[in-house]
């Protein structure tokens, strides 16, 4: 098997020091070998045919124009497919899917950009051409496709999922009558798709009656399940190879609606079969942020302190699968309010299923929670850094948890040191330079700490080589290097004597890469792994170990190896929370609107760093793709036919060098005990989180207009 180890001589790598990653050159020097490279003999090639209508059926096929193609060798439709393909259901809903739709099950239509044929060709070439030349005939009906649709009806979400509870405690409209100073606002977020650099792909290589797929998949056991009970096959004829992904971050869920076709593909032609997602597919064929809709409602006494927090929220759905995207639990419980009020509700769309997107729930939540607390704050006459302070607590005000840290403010001040808060102009539009209105603006970041069951397998030779193996996957985050220096610290042993070996569902099983919960697994796992290692006699040794998360319930190893999700949050009795500040510098041209952000400072607590190097790179990341969703992401759907307009990298707007200017990560102590042995809390995500209320706040302070739906655009400041 492939893996990954420290090239050139080195000593014993230490926890917490700073490595450059063991996989470096071979990034750079393009020898690293992504799902999408793989090359086979003999290898057909496939495209898609999306619907070109939201709601409604196929009626008609027309192949002889395709099938007449030279180099034309298979088309597959809902009438060669039907029933062999099974059903599963969502990740999210106890199943291995990132919809639970079947693919080419039926002549239905529920989305547009749904598969309705697959073409396989002898080129990549000719099977785009064929499958542009089906003639495919629809009977449509007008779709409902987004919340702002009068005909979209939303229900509470604790009706749709019996796991779900709003949050609740004393009388909020009591505690709002009678404050001193109040905020009742609302706010949106748009739909926003991943745009990763790498497009989903998929090959597919049969040998008798096993199966061998490289995919990039963010959980190999999940795609692995999945598709064996999709082809009605056991789990163990089912392999699935990712050892690298380009950039994920919540896209490549699981299993997808193109993998089962590809492999029926490759069965019936006897032969491996590779497809690659166009751009303008993986819109409809990924998973999406969906969009939000908030009512934040706050009261306050003279002084700043909090009597009611109300959050409303509303999220969309597709018609066919239950996943909601729920925020209010971080929402009401950041801050110490005396009553405190939930409601979140789901509406049905004529659209893709959503899904998980970094920090699904608490960009869109906190966004609207961090707007309000700055427009409290500038009623009330205060710098929002002090409002927060006189707010801060040390439990959820709903469940009276306990946090087992609380570094909140320790971020802030941190965050405002380097930023050089201090000199902020007290109220707003009042700082102009060369044409230019200065703003400040900040926001807090927060997120409950996730830890999973993972499996792992530690060897060493005779000579102290190691190996270290774990289903898992390298998306970009550094994981093969953070193993290896683990590994290297805990058997005392040079970090080019490990390798790291990754991404097959042949090793033992690991989770999802999600959640901001690989660290926390996988270096748990480890790190018992090697204690375990070093009590066996000397010479050649091996332990595989499976990690249980303190707290879990005895069957979680059991779904892990099922291929289910098992995220924990952790411990039962309090709060394990990452914590951030975020402090911007906006620019908005008096004549055009143009904004800019020269300068953002994020400060970050999130228990012990194992590598600063790498953690800085996770930061500077999730900062810059918060300035992309504050000033440009947002996919255009057409209300009329559900479809999305911009699905391209021409028209769906992300930041390029020149938008992204000054950033600075403060990492802040946080030496948490409680949270697991090994004290870590995961980064991933906490860095995009904020961001854009701060960004939002700093154009209130710069122009005095008042911004609540993203993204902030030229237009809505001229207007």
């Amino acid at each position: 098997m492939f893996g990954i180890r420290q090239r050139s001589a080195s000593g014993v790598s230490r926890i917490g020091e700073p490595q450059t990653r063991i996989d470096g050159p071979e990034k750079v020097c393009g020898l690293v070998e992504y799902p999408g490279d793989v090359s086979l003999p003999g290898m057909a090639h496939a495209a898609l045919a999306v619907s070109a209508i939201a709601s409604g059926r196929v009626t008609s096929i027309r192949r002889d124009e395709a099938e007449t193609m030279p180099g034309v060798l298979l088309i597959l439709t809902h009438e060669d497919v039907g029933d062999a393909i099974g059903p599963v259901d969502h990740l999210m809903e106890g199943g291995y899917a990132n919809s639970s739709w079947r693919p080419l099950a039926s002549p239905e239509i529920r989305y547009a950009g749904q598969i309705v044929a697959m073409v396989v060709a002898e080129t990549a070439e000719v099977a785009v051409a064929a499958a542009a030349a089906l003639r495919i005939g629809y009977a449509g009906q007008s779709p409902v496709a987004s919340l702002a649709d009068p005909r979209c009806t939303t229900e509470r979400l604790a009706e749709v999922n019996a796991e779900h509870h709003d949050r609740r405690t004393g009388d909020l409209d009591a505690a709002l009558a009678r404050a001193a100073v109040r905020v009742d606002s609302r706010y949106s977020t748009p739909i926003q798709h991943h745009n990763p650099i790498e497009l989903p792909s998929t090959t597919c290589l049969w040998d008798g009656d096993r199966l061998t797929v490289y995919e990039p998949t963010r959980y190999l056991g999940a795609a692995q399940h999945g598709l064996a009970a999709q082809l009605g096959i056991a789990p163990d004829h089912v392999r699935i190879v990712s050892r690298f992904i380009g950039g994920h971050f919540g896209s490549k869920l699981a299993l997808s609606q193109h993998t089962a076709i590809c492999a029926l593909a490759a069965r019936r032609l006897d032969r491996p079969v590779r497809l690659e997602v166009s751009r303008r597919d993986q819109f409809t064929i990924a998973n999406h942020r969906t969009e939000t809709r908030h009512r934040i409602r706050l009261g306050a006494t003279a002084d700043g302190r909090l009597l009611g927090l109300g959050h409303e929220a509303a999220t969309v759905s597709s018609r066919f699968d239950d996943f909601a995207m729920e925020g209010t639990d971080v929402s009401t419980a950041l801050y110490a309010a005396e009553a405190v009020a939930a409601e979140e509700r789901l509406g049905r769309v004529d659209r893709n299923t959503p899904g998980p997107m970094r920090a699904p729930p608490e960009v869109p939540f906190l966004f609207a929670l961090e707007s309000a607390m700055d427009e409290l704050a500038h009623a009330l006459e205060m710098d929002p850094v002090e409002l927060r302070r006189r707010n801060d607590t040390a439990t959820d005000p709903v469940t009276g948890k306990p946090f087992t840290t609380r570094p909140l403010m320790r971020c802030f001040d941190a965050a405002a040191a380097a930023f050089g808060w201090s000199e902020r102009a007290p109220r707003p539009r009042a700082t102009l330079r060369n044409g230019w209105w200065i703003g400040y603006g900040c926001a807090a970041a927060a997120r409950p700490v996730k830890i999973g069951p993972a499996s792992i397998r530690v060897m060493q030779d005779g000579e102290g080589n190691v190996r270290v193996e774990t289903a898992h996957h390298e998306i970009g985050n550094g994981l093969y290097t953070l193993l290896a220096t683990i590994a290297s610290e805990r058997l005392n042993v040079p970090l080019d004597r490990v390798t790291v070996v990754l991404g097959d569902s042949a090793l033992p099983p690991a989770g999802i890469s999600g959640g901001s919960a690989t660290t926390t697994s996988l270096a748990s796992a480890l790190a018992e792994a090697c204690a375990a290692l070093l009590r066996n006699p000397e010479g050649p040794r091996e332990v595989r170990h499976d990690y249980l998360p303190a707290g879990a319930k005895p069957d979680a190893l059991e779904a892990l190896r099922a291929g289910h999700i098992k995220l924990l949050t952790l411990p039962e009795d309090g709060l394990a929370w990452t914590f951030g500040a975020h402090m911007v510098e906006v620019r908005v041209h008096g004549l055009t609107g143009e904004v800019r952000v020269p300068r953002h400072v994020g400060a970050f607590a999130a228990g012990r760093v194992l590598n600063p190097t790498t953690a800085r790179s996770q930061y500077l990341g999730g900062m810059a793709w918060g300035l992309s969703s504050a000033l440009l992401e947002k996919t255009e759907l057409d209300p009329r036919t559900g479809i999305y307009m911009n699905r391209d990298l021409a028209e769906y707007l992300v930041p390029t060098s020149a938008d992204i200017a000054e950033q600075t990560v403060v990492m802040a102590d946080d030496d948490d005990a409680a949270v697991n042995a090994e004290g870590i809390k995961g980064l991933g995500e906490i860095g995009i989180i904020g961001v854009a209320a701060a960004v939002a706040n700093a154009v209130f302070h710069a122009t005095g207009v008042r911004l609540r739906d993203l993204p902030i655009r030229v237009e809505a400041l001229l207007n």
